[in-house]
């Protein structure tokens, strides 16, 4: 199953970390920008161009000691079908580098609808009798809160195409408590009610290194949620935003890990795209910047996990 690629990718580059590439055009290095812009204006085209553009040098620069990226799809869509163009090449070319890619697009729909997005992102299409890929990515992020009947059309792509799903459980955001922390009847929460669905989903496609291809995104900025969940779901794997500029820390986000630290992958978008700015560095050396900063996430989580083992 798609987790089991991820996890022998993190196994390969002892990271559990993926960089979440959400790229504003302030992010992006001003002789990328005035390139594009003079080639093809101040238009879409160069926008999404220069994008790409920064994409792709980052990629080059993290490829050998990151196994995924995370494109949040709205940072592409913003620049219209050319930013949308920009995301495809860009899960493409990480693939190509040897990158798992998850698209961040938190699709939630029923019926007809989901199955479409999910043929998107996820599947292939049928024009005419030819069956085409679309997007491609390896797995994707998904709002669950529609039930069943939006995970469903997924989940047959799960086992079909070795793909993955993370499904919003308990979520980074200050105000993610005011639904995801009311409790039920019974006692238990909407959050923990969500990840026993996960688990439920995610019996349908186990993997064989003890994950499902059914995950959860469960935030970094909850670290005793965060423990809960690891505690209450086994079998489902973690996406963890949050990391860095959101306020998660490292000692917080080793909670999402089981005890051969693993089951768990912490995403850091701005921080790592924008550390030339923090650094002071010369804007040419964004990349290499980038670089320093994966190094010293992965180091930082490190220090709080024994080990990250199959045993």
């Amino acid at each position: 199953m798609s987790f089991d690629t991820l996890i022998e990718k993190i196994i390969k580059t002892q990271n559990p970390t993926v960089v979440g590439l959400d790229p504003k055009l302030d992010y992006v290095p001003a002789y990328i920008k005035q390139k594009k812009f003079k080639k093809y204006g101040k238009t879409l085209e160069a926008a999404a161009r220069a994008v790409f553009a920064f994409n792709k040098e980052i990629i080059d620069e993290i490829y050998d000691i990151v196994p995924a990226i995370k494109p949040q799809a709205a940072y592409y869509e913003m620049y219209g079908w050319q930013g949308v163009k920009a995301l495809n090449k860009t899960i493409r070319y990480a693939q190509s580098r040897g990158m798992y890619v998850i698209t961040d697009g938190k699709r939630n729909d029923i019926g007809a609808t989901m199955e479409a997005y999910a043929a998107a992102h996820l599947g292939y299409t049928d024009v005419g009798g030819e069956i085409l890929q679309s997007f491609g990515a390896d797995a994707l992020t998904v709002n669950g809160y529609l039930g069943t009947d939006g995970i469903s059309p997924l989940l047959s792509l799960c086992r079909d195409y070795d793909k993955g799903i993370f499904v919003l459980v308990k979520t980074s955001n200050k105000s993610s408590g005011e639904l995801q922390d009311l409790a039920f009847a019974d006692g238990k929460t909407v959050y923990q009610t969500m990840g026993a669905m996960c688990e439920q989903w995610g019996a349908e496609a186990m993997g064989k290194l003890g994950y499902s291809s059914v995950g959860a995104v469960v935030g970094a900025t909850y670290p005793e949620q965060l423990e809960q969940m690891r505690a209450e779901l086994p079998t489902t794997f973690f996406l963890v935003p949050g990391y860095g500029a959101q306020g998660g820390g490292a000692a917080g986000v080793a909670k999402a890990f089981d005890k051969n630290g693993m089951g768990a992958i912490v995403n850091s978008s701005r921080a790592v795209m924008c550390a030339y700015q923090k650094e002071g560095c010369d804007e040419r050396e964004f990349a290499k910047a980038a670089r320093r900063e994966v190094i010293r996430m992965k180091d930082d989580i490190l220090s709080y996990l024994d080990r990250i083992s199959l045993e």
